[in-house]
């Protein structure tokens, strides 16, 4: 079951930013793991066919590396958020 948003989802909430930013990194993680695992896959069936295979995967990684660099030491996720009467949850929840 996908995670629920108590209230309307909105990036200026510090709370809604982080859990944004780590769903999509793991999305980035997901897509690093399934293409490069594709690509290794085909490269050893046949080495001619993804020869740059190689080359990807630690360009890719450090950019994966740098992403969560950024999502769990650098970004600032704090801040005062004021919830407007139109994003409160209705019925208490």
């Amino acid at each position: 079951m996908p995670p629920r948003w108590p209230r309307k989802p909105d990036r200026r909430d510090p709370a809604f930013r982080k859990l944004d930013d780590r769903m999509t990194f793991a999305v980035h993680v997901a897509a690093f793991t399934a293409i490069n695992s594709g690509l290794w896959f085909a490269h050893q069936i046949n080495e001619a066919w993804v020869p740059w295979v190689s080359k990807l995967t630690p360009i890719w990684f450090v950019g994966l590396a740098v992403h969560a660099i950024y999502i769990f030491a650098i970004a600032d996720y704090s801040g005062d958020y004021v919830i407007e009467p139109e994003d409160a949850p209705e019925g208490g929840g």
